[in-house]
C-alpha cells in the first residue's frame, strides 16, 4: 500500500466520522507482511506467509470515546465503521481524561530518519536455506542428538496515523530473523537450549551457521547438570535475561499502572532505585532500533527520556490522557493499536553498561548462582516481591564450575535494583536490552 493511498482512507473515516457527529476522531492504518518457515532435522515442516491491512477508528463526543478496527477499506465500509463507532462512543461511559494529545506536542514534518528497514523480503528457498544452515550448524556441534526445529522468517510493516487536528505521519520498519532450538546428550541425560538473532537490516544478522553452533554450544555445556543445596547467594543474570529486569522496570514505571495506583514504583519518584552511575535510557530515535518511531501512537513529537539517571527514577512512560490525570506532561510514550484508546510503553530501553567485564563480575561474585535460562518470573505489582524457576551454572572461586538444575531464586525486585551491577557485555538484540547484573543476594531454592 502507498501512503498516498493510505492517506485518502483515512482522511474518508475521519470525515465519516465526523459527519455521523464525532466532535473529534483519530485514525491508524497498520499494512503488514510476514513470511516464515520450519526446518527439522533436515527437512522442510512449514512454510508461512501472511499480509494484512487493519485499520482502526476511535471518536470523541465530549468525554467519551469509543474504538473499533476492520479489515474492510470499501467506501461502504468505511461509512459503516463510522456510524458504528460514533454509535458505540454516544453509549459509552464518560472518561475525564480522554481526548486527543495537545495541539502543540504534534511532531511535524520532516520526520527523523531512522533507517529502520532494508524492506528486502527473501524468497522461500533463500529463508529455508537460512534455517536449514542454522540447525545444520547447531547439530554439527558434539554432543547434540536432536533438533527441536530451526527457523528463519521476514516481516515487514507500514503504519500511518492521522488525528482530526491535523497530524499526518508515516512509520515504517522490517526485521529479519533465524533461530535454532536442539538436545544434546550424555550419560546422565539430555538437555535442550536455543539461540536466536533477530535485526532490522540482513547485513546486521549474525550468520545462521553461528547462531546454529552457539545453541549447540550452549546445550553441551548444561550436559549433567547438578542440584545445589538452599542457601543465599549472589546471582548472575546473562545478557540474554537481565533485560526481563528492565522490562520489569518499565511495567511498574508505566503509566497505566502508576494511574491505578498498581506499582512498586508509583511513590518512588526522584528517589534513588538503582546505585550511583546507573542509567537506563528510553531512546525512540535509535538507528536501525527494533523499538524505533519517529512520533508516538497520538502523534506527539519523542524523544531520549532517562528513566533512570545516576540511579534515580526520573519519569513514567506517559501518553497524554494517562499525564492528565496525573497533572503531568505527557513524554510521547503512547502506544496505538486498531482496537481501544491509546496505551504506553518504552521505545528503545537500555540499561547502560557497567566499567567491569563478565569475567571481572564472577570474580566479584566469588560463589554465586550463574543463570542462563529462566521459566516464567513472577513479581507482585505492588511490592516487588519477585521469583522464578531457572537453571544455569554454580560459580566457585570466581570461575564457573558446574551447570545447575531446578532451582527456584527469590527477593524483592527493589532490593535487587538497589545493589544490581552491570558488567560492560551489553549486546543490543530487541527493543529492551541490558548487559549481564550482578544480584548481590538473593535466596536460592535446590534441594
Amino acid at each position: 500500500m502507498q501512503t498516498k493511498e493510505a492517506q485518502a482512507i483515512l482522511e474518508r473515516l475521519i470525515a465519516d466520522a465526523k459527519a455521523e457527529g464525532a466532535e473529534a476522531a483519530d485514525a491508524v492504518l497498520f499494512h503488514s507482511v510476514s513470511s516464515g518457515v520450519s526446518w527439522r532435522m533436515g527437512k522442510l515442516e512449514d512454510v508461512e506467509r501472511s499480509e494484512a491491512a487493519d485499520l482502526g477508528l476511535r471518536v470523541l463526543i465530549g468525554k467519551r470515546q469509543a474504538s473499533v478496527s476492520t479489515t474492510d477499506h470499501s467506501a461502504a465500509g468505511l461509512q459503516e465503521l463510522a456510524e458504528r463507532c460514533v454509535a458505540m462512543a454516544k453509549a459509552a461511559p464518560e472518561d475525564p481524561w480522554c481526548g486527543l494529545a495537545p495541539a502543540d506536542r504534534l511532531a511535524t514534518p520532516p520526520f527523523p530518519e531512522l533507517d529502520l528497514g532494508d524492506f528486502a523480503e527473501p524468497s522461500t528457498d533463500v529463508l529455508k536455506s537460512r534455517a536449514a544452515e542454522c540447525e545444520e550448524a547447531a547439530l554439527a556441534v558434539k554432543g547434540i542428538v536432536n533438533s527441536s526445529g530451526a527457523g528463519a522468517s521476514y516481516g515487514e510493516g507500514y503504519k500511518w496515523l492521522m488525528t482530526s487536528h491535523g497530524f499526518f505521519g508515516q512509520s515504517g520498519g522490517s526485521n529479519h530473523s533465524v533461530s535454532v532450538s536442539v538436545v544434546g546428550k550424555d550419560d546422565n541425560g539430555m538437555e535442550t537450549d536455543y539461540d536466536y538473532d533477530s535485526k532490522t537490516h540482513l547485513s546486521d544478522l549474525k550468520s545462521a551457521a553461528a547462531v546454529g553452533t552457539s545453541a549447540g554450544e550452549r546445550t553441551v555445556r548444561r550436559l549433567s547438570p547438578k542440584k545445589i543445596k538452599s542457601r543465599t547467594a549472589p546471582v548472575i543474570f546473562d545478557n540474554r535475561l537481565s533485560s526481563s529486569l528492565i522490562s520489569q522496570l518499565a511495567g511498574a514505571a508505566n503509566g497505566a499502572a502508576i494511574t491505578r495506583g498498581v506499582s512498586f514504583l508509583k511513590n518512588k519518584m526522584g528517589e534513588k532505585i538503582f546505585a550511583d552511575g546507573i542509567n537506563i535510557i528510553d531512546d525512540p530515535h535509535r538507528p536501525r532500533g527494533a523499538g524505533s518511531r519517529p512520533f508516538d501512537g497520538e502523534g506527539v513529537a519523542n524523544g531520549r527520556i532517562d528513566l533512570i539517571k545516576d540511579g534515580v527514577l526520573t519519569a513514567w512512560l506517559l501518553n497524554s490522557a494517562q499525564a492528565a490525570q496525573l497533572d503531568l506532561e505527557t513524554n510521547a510514550r503512547a502506544t496505538r493499536g486498531t482496537g481501544g484508546a491509546p496505551g504506553s510503553g518504552p521505545t528503545n530501553l537500555t540499561l547502560q553498561p557497567g566499567a567491569v567485564s563478565f569475567d571481572a563480575l564472577l570474580k566479584d561474585a566469588k560463589d554465586a548462582l550463574y543463570l542462563t535460562d529462566m521459566f516464567g518470573p513472577q513479581v507482585n505489582p505492588n511490592t516487588g516481591d519477585y521469583s522464578v524457576g531457572c537453571s544455569g551454572f554454580w560459580v566457585e572461586n570466581g570461575e564457573i564450575a558446574y551447570p545447575v538444575s531446578e532451582i527456584t531464586i527469590a527477593g524483592n525486585i527493589l532490593e535487587m535494583y538497589a545493589g544490581l551491577i552491570p558488567a560492560n557485555d551489553l549486546e543490543i538484540r530487541g527493543s529492551v536490552n541490558a548487559p549481564s547484573v550482578l544480584a548481590p543476594s538473593m535466596t536460592i531454592a535446590g534441594d
